[in-house]
């Protein structure tokens, strides 16, 4: 592993890993991203090469991509045939990134013109079914007119997949290089849930004392977003009902934006009397209690010195899953806060025969690394057979990825 890149790969997960990316750079300004894209995709795990046209050394020179991906560039095709050395043989890469790219770049792939390093990686690309990913990024005067839209539909049909530019300030600007990267990880990914239907609760739920004051959680929400980011990925379509997480939801799912627990609890019945579902996780911190009176007004403690609230439980979700949808999967989740393992397990257990669920997920909350807000996680599995399964501390993409295993592994 090169010096420039041994302290950073796998930092983020390990999605990438023993994966080959190369990433094509052509002459728009923001070439000058390509940088951060292609450590990202190292953070994941990935192997990266990068391969430049002669305008993008205009905007950002070779030396800076060389240390970014750690290997040598390619700036220009010689006799080592460097387009067909990476498009087949053992040096065959996993995916061809090409990041950002400009209306002409796009526009001469579609046309099978090959006068740039990049275009002729493209064309080999195409011709060993390599995947290939493209970010455009331009003026919108350009990716709007209706040449270039014909050429990115064109390349479409031939199974290119195309990353969204931002639209803003007249210009489609190139996709932040986390979304560039999950596009790679999930174009990589196992398509093992293709054509199920998955719906996730995330995110803590609120309650209200009056306009302006509330009972809530600590709850950040990842767990959540990370199992719907795993579950697409893998070829699920994904409802997120979602409460108060500051975890940004990914693109590409049916987001249900909630606050109370009763709206959470509206939007899980409404979905499952409306789709089959084949799968319901119950991530959502849920709040336990709601006031008995909610206050018209806010409250004024120069009045009030001294408040005393009557609360009620709130309904429960997961035992309302079953009784909806009979025959869909459902895993929940057990926070606890600093107990012992045994008694973290005994209470999961617990859950799982009162909710009826298939699967049970454990954590406990009272850990530093793996408390509220955390990006990492530690959890235990407990099947309906009783069997325990330890997940041990991990990225919460990682830690999803093992539920989404033994999710699949239910009906066995």
């Amino acid at each position: 592993m090169n010096a420039s890149t041994e302290d950073i790969k796998g930092k983020k997960g390990n999605e990438l890993s023993q994966k080959k990316i190369v990433l094509g750079i052509t002459g728009s300004v923001s070439a000058y991203k390509a940088a951060d894209i292609a450590r990202d995709l190292i953070r994941h795990g990935a192997t990266v090469y990068a391969v430049m046209t002669p305008s993008s050394q205009k905007i950002i020179h070779p030396n800076l991509i060389q240390w970014a991906t750690g290997n040598d560039v390619v700036t220009e095709l010689t006799g080592k045939i460097e387009h067909i050395q990476f498009t087949s043989g053992s040096q065959k890469a996993d995916a061809l990134l090409i990041a950002p790219a400009t209306a002409n770049t796009i526009s001469k792939i579609a046309k099978g013109i090959d006068d740039t390093p990049v275009t002729s990686y493209a064309s080999s690309a195409l011709g060993s079914g390599i995947p290939i990913l493209i970010a455009p990024a331009m003026h919108d005067t350009m990716i709007s007119q209706k040449i270039v839209q014909d050429n990115i539909e064109y390349l479409k049909t031939l199974g290119v997949q195309f990353i969204t530019p931002v639209m803003e300030e007249g210009k489609a600007k190139l996709a932040n290089e986390e979304t560039i990267t999950e596009a790679v990880i999930s174009s990589l990914s196992p398509k093992d849930m293709q054509g199920r239907h998955v719906l996730i609760t995330g995110g803590p739920t609120l309650e209200y004392i009056d306009p302006v004051r509330v009972i809530t959680n600590m709850s950040s929400g990842k767990m959540a977003v990370s199992l719907a980011k795993v579950a697409k990925r893998r070829g699920a379509d994904v409802t997120l009902v979602y409460g108060q997480g500051v975890a940004s939801p990914p693109q590409g799912i049916k987001l249900i934006k909630v606050k109370t627990a009763e709206e959470m609890y509206e939007g899980v019945e409404k979905e499952l009397l409306s789709l089959s579902y084949d799968l319901v996780i119950a991530t959502a911190a849920v709040t336990d209690y709601s006031p008995d009176k909610v206050q018209n007004v806010k409250l004024r403690t120069s009045e009030i010195p001294r408040l005393t609230l009557q609360l009620h439980a709130t309904p429960k979700i997961v035992r309302m899953v079953k009784e909806r949808s009979p025959s869909t999967k459902l895993i929940i989740f057990k926070a606890e806060h600093r107990v012992t393992q045994q008694e973290l397990i005994k209470r999961a257990k617990e859950a799982l025969m009162e909710s009826k669920a298939d699967m049970a997920v454990a954590n406990d909350v009272g850990k530093k690394e793996t408390g509220f807000g955390s990006d990492n996680n530690e959890v235990f599995i407990i099947k309906q057979n009783g069997k325990v399964i330890h997940v041990p501390l991990s990225t919460k993409d990682e830690v999803a990825s093992s539920i989404i295993d033994e999710a699949l592994r239910i009906e066995d």
